[in-house]
C-alpha cells in the first residue's frame, strides 16, 4: 500500500511539474506581448492518512493551483501614435470583439484589456488588428458627456473617428477690453463717436461682426459727464433691425477707481450682470455672453486720458475646419483638433475595475471577462476612485521576467526528473516484490 502510494505521489509530481512547465512556457512565449499578464503556478500538498502512531504512512502527493496575476502592472513603453493607449495604475479599457457588434452591447458581458493599439477602420470605428473595438461614452454636440450608468454596458458605444470630418465652433463668449478717451466727455468737446467691429463665428461657421459704437454724452456743466452710450449691432441681421443692445455707461473719476465702470444702465437688449460683468446678447445664431468688466474692474471697458484703443479683445469659436489630429488625455477624454485650432471632445473612455482582478476570466488577445470570482464591474472616470490615468502614446509591456522564468524552468526540469526517478525506483521495488513469489 505504501509503495503504491509512492507511485501515485510520483505521478502527481510529474503532472504538477508538467503544469508548471506549461505556465512557464506561456510566460516566456509572451514575454514580448503587450499587456500580457504572467501565470503563476503554486504547489499544494495532499495528505491522505493523518493517523498518528499507526506506523503506516500513505503519501498523498501534490496538486497545482495556476493563477493569472492580472493585478500586476507591466512597465509603460512610449510609442509614436496617439491612439496607442495604456493605463498608468489600476483599471482597464472597455472593449468588445468586432464580431459581437451586430448583436448589441446590452447582451454581452463586460470585456476589458489593459492596453491596445487602436486605429480607425473603413467606417471610422477604433479597433485593434485583432478586432477589439474600443468602447466609450459619446459626447454631445457641445462636447459634454451625458450622465451614464456606471454598472452597465448599456451606455457604452463603439468609438467612431471620421478623418474626413469638418466642424465649426460658434462663438459663445467674448471679452471687450477697450479704452475710451476721457477728453471726449469734457465741456465743449466735439463729442465724436468711436466705432469698432469685432468678428464672431456663427453656428454654421460663417464669419460675422458685432459693430460697436461708443457715443460720448455731452457735458451739461463745468465737469466732464464721464458718460457714454454704447450701441451694438449684428451684421448677420437686417440693418433695419440689427440693434441688439444699447447701454448707458458712467465711468468713475475717483482716485481709487478712476477710469473704471461706475454704473451700467440697460436702454435696450440683453441685461448686464454686475457679478460677472457680462452682457447677455442675442445675435442671429443665438446667445453670446460679452464681458465688459465688473464695476471697478480695470480689465474691461475703461475711460482714461488716452486715445480710443481696443487693447484686449478675446473670443472663443472658430471657422469651419478640417480634421487634423486626435489625442486622449489622462481623464480618458478623446479630443479631435481641427486645422483652425478648434478642439472638440468626441467621447470619454471610462476605466473598468472589479474587486478581484485575479478572478477575471482570461481570453485571447489580452482580454478579460468578469466572472463570479472577480465580482461586479464598475465604470470609473480615469483618476477617480482606485483607478489610474489613461496614457496615450504608450503601451503596457508584458509582466514576464524572462530571467526569473528561466530559473523556474531549470528547477522544474530537475523536479520533473526527480519525480520520474521516484517512479522508476517504485517500479524496481515492485519488480523485486514480484520476484519473491518465484
Amino acid at each position: 500500500m505504501t509503495i503504491s502510494s509512492s507511485l501515485h505521489a510520483g505521478v502527481s509530481g510529474l503532472a504538477a511539474n508538467a503544469a508548471r512547465l506549461a505556465s512557464i512556457s506561456d510566460n516566456i512565449a509572451n514575454s514580448g506581448t503587450y499587456g500580457y499578464k504572467r501565470l503563476n503556478t503554486d504547489f499544494e500538498s495532499m495528505v491522505i492518512n493523518q493517523a498518528r502512531g499507526t506506523g503506516v504512512y500513505a503519501s498523498g502527493g501534490v496538486r497545482t493551483l495556476t493563477t493569472r496575476l492580472v493585478d500586476e502592472k507591466g512597465g509603460l513603453v512610449s510609442s509614436s501614435h496617439s491612439l496607442d493607449i495604456a493605463v498608468s495604475g489600476r483599471g482597464m479599457l472597455p472593449v468588445i470583439p468586432s464580431v459581437y457588434l451586430d448583436g448589441g452591447l446590452g447582451n454581452q458581458p463586460m470585456m476589458m484589456t489593459p492596453t491596445g493599439s487602436f486605429r480607425p477602420d473603413a467606417n471610422g470605428v477604433l479597433k485593434t488588428d485583432s478586432g477589439l473595438v474600443l468602447l466609450g461614452w459619446p459626447a454631445l454636440a457641445d462636447g459634454t458627456i451625458p450622465l451614464n450608468a456606471r454598472d452597465s454596458v448599456a451606455g457604452l458605444q463603439p468609438v467612431v473617428l471620421n478623418h474626413h470630418q469638418t466642424s465649426g465652433d460658434p462663438t459663445t463668449r467674448m471679452h471687450l477690453g477697450i479704452n475710451l478717451p476721457a477728453g471726449a466727455t469734457r465741456p465743449g468737446a466735439a463729442g465724436l463717436p468711436e466705432t469698432t467691429a469685432i468678428e464672431y463665428f456663427g453656428n454654421l461657421g460663417a464669419s460675422e461682426s458685432l459693430h460697436i459704437t461708443f457715443v460720448p454724452v455731452p457735458s451739461t456743466g463745468p465737469l466732464p459727464s464721464n458718460s457714454w452710450t454704447m450701441e451694438i449691432r449684428d451684421s448677420a441681421m437686417d440693418p433695419a433691425v440689427n440693434l441688439i443692445g444699447s447701454y448707458e455707461m458712467v465711468f468713475d473719476d475717483s482716485q481709487t477707481y478712476g477710469g473704471t465702470l461706475q454704473s451700467v444702465t440697460v436702454l435696450s437688449g440683453g441685461g448686464y450682470d454686475p457679478a460677472t460683468g457680462e452682457l447677455a446678447l442675442n445675435v442671429q445664431g443665438g446667445p453670446i455672453a460679452v464681458s465688459i468688466g465688473r464695476l471697478g474692474d480695470p480689465n474691461g471697458l475703461t475711460q482714461l486720458e488716452a486715445s480710443f484703443a481696443p487693447t484686449n479683445i478675446a473670443k472663443n469659436g472658430s471657422p469651419v475646419g478640417n480634421f487634423s489630429t486626435v489625442e486622449i488625455d489622462e481623464h480618458g477624454m478623446l479630443r479631435v483638433t481641427y486645422d483652425t485650432g478648434f478642439t472638440r471632445t468626441i467621447a470619454q473612455i471610462p476605466l473598468v475595475d472589479v474587486p478581484n482582478l485575479n478572478g477575471l476570466i482570461a481570453l485571447d488577445s489580452q482580454t478579460y471577462q468578469v466572472s463570479a470570482q472577480s465580482g461586479s464591474f464598475f465604470l470609473w472616470d480615469a483618476g477617480d476612485g482606485p483607478t489610474g490615468a489613461v496614457v496615450g502614446y504608450a503601451r503596457e509591456n508584458s509582466t514576464t521576467d524572462v530571467a526569473h522564468e528561466l530559473t523556474d524552468l531549470i528547477q522544474t526540469q530537475r523536479a520533473y526528473s526527480s519525480n520520474a526517478k521516484v517512479i522508476q525506483t517504485v517500479d524496481e521495488m515492485l519488480q523485486e516484490t514480484t520476484n519473491i513469489k518465484r
